[in-house]
């Protein structure tokens, strides 16, 4: 009566090991599988909108297209690698609840949970690695594709002077454009400072202005329109008024570096100096213009550049728990699907792909409001599809 007895506690055990490797397995070949097709698709995506065009102009060649296609790979794998485990969650365990392997399990006194504790703890693991990839890998191959396409194109202003950030590219000088349309500038801010003291000197604001290309010499000039500007000197401060003021030439022709990432191509650790260095451009804003409510205007707008940043932070870390939240809803959901068809996992991860990333697309959307709290907005799905995964998976459990 002994040997039976230790024979049923010892099969169940076996029998987990097994399961877990076959369940595992599975879901990491499936995982491949739909993360390659995911991200061959986002990068057609990618190749048709921009790149093709560039070549069919004759502005790039295929060696070029080669580096683009390999430097846009993390960044597709921001998107690609949660679909992917999304889809192969709902696959694996579809076809495992079809077969009647689940019932056969639960006969053995095998509850779901058990089985599902290795494939959590794969998602968890994916979770950093994409925590990597959204912080460090994708947005420094996104930056480095765009300066290789904007090296490739032709419209020089633009890209030595891109909307919305700050630039740094022209010593002594910091840049931050409103807008840019071949050249022509709207609400320009500039901050002079001392290179040796790196301390602020004087700050110009114009509503309008436009950049001059000297291609011959490698050099660009700034023509300001109606600028007011406020200088230091000693204890006092000088304020003045200009018409039309020029600044440049500069010379773009004897540095190799990269012009600066935009906001959403910044790592995270960049993302992290560009606050401290807005907060600090906040703080020096001067009352230049000539009435209160359009100082009022400056201070705003330099605080929605402010709120840019760290939304984007905030993006970047809630969207890295992706991978868990997908886990915990495409488990449950496999199993209530209970088909072995590929096109329903699929068109079910769609779905709840589209529901997760709608909400990013809105914080991404309200990242310049800050009275909205979108970086709040950027932690809400992954707080409903937890809650809703672990609620499913606990009743999946039960046979609820």
């Amino acid at each position: 009566m002994d040997c039976p007895a230790k024979s049923g506690n010892f099969a169940p055990n076996a029998e987990l090991k097994t399961l877990h490797k076959y369940l595992a397995g599975q879901v990491l070949a499936s995982l491949l599988l739909t993360v390659a097709v995911f991200t061959f698709v986002l990068l057609l995506g990618n190749v048709l909108q921009e790149i093709l065009k560039l070549l069919v102009n004759g502005q790039i060649g295929f060696g070029i297209v080669i580096c683009a296609v390999a430097l846009l790979i993390p960044f597709v794998l921001v998107y690609s690698l949660p679909m992917g485990l999304l889809t192969a969650t709902l696959l694996v365990f579809g076809r495992f609840s079809a077969d009647h392997e689940l019932t056969a399990a639960r006969a053995s006194g095998i509850s779901l949970i058990s089985l599902s504790t290795p494939i959590l703890l794969l998602s968890l693991c994916c979770c950093a690695l994409s925590a990597w990839i959204n912080m460090d890998l994708g947005p420094a191959s996104r930056a480095g594709y765009k300066n290789l396409i904007n090296e490739s194109r032709s419209d020089l202003a633009t890209a030595q002077f891109p909307e919305g950030r700050l630039i740094y590219d022209f010593p002594g000088y910091i840049f931050l454009i409103g807008k840019n349309q071949n050249g022509e500038l709207q609400n320009v801010d500039i901050w002079q400072y001392d290179k040796s003291t790196n301390q602020e000197t004087t700050y110009m604001f114009a509503p309008q202005g436009n950049v001059e290309i000297d291609a011959t010499n490698k050099q660009l000039s700034i023509h300001l329109h109606n600028a007011t500007s406020r200088s230091v000197k000693g204890v006092q401060a000088m304020f003045g008024t200009w018409p039309e003021f020029l600044l440049g030439p500069f010379d773009f022709g004897q540095t190799n570096k990269p012009s600066t990432p935009s906001i959403s191509n910044m790592t995270f650790f960049q993302l992290q100096g560009e606050l401290q260095r807005r907060e600090k451009l906040l703080e020096f804003l001067p009352a230049t213009t000539n009435t209160a409510a359009e100082w009022r205007a400056q201070i705003k707008e330099t605080e929605r550049a402010i709120e840019e940043v760290h939304s984007q932070m905030h993006e970047q870390v809630a969207s890295s728990f992706a991978c868990f939240g997908f886990a915990l809803v495409g488990i449950p959901l496999g199993i209530r699907v209970h088909r072995r068809e590929t096109n329903i996992g699929i068109a079910v991860a769609l779905g709840l792909v589209l529901v997760y990333y709608s909400f990013m697309i809105l914080g991404s959307s309200l990242a310049s409001r800050p009275e909205c709290y979108p970086h709040l907005i950027f932690w809400l799905p992954n707080f409903i599809f937890q809650a809703v995964g672990a609620v499913l998976l606990w009743r999946a459990n039960k046979g609820i």
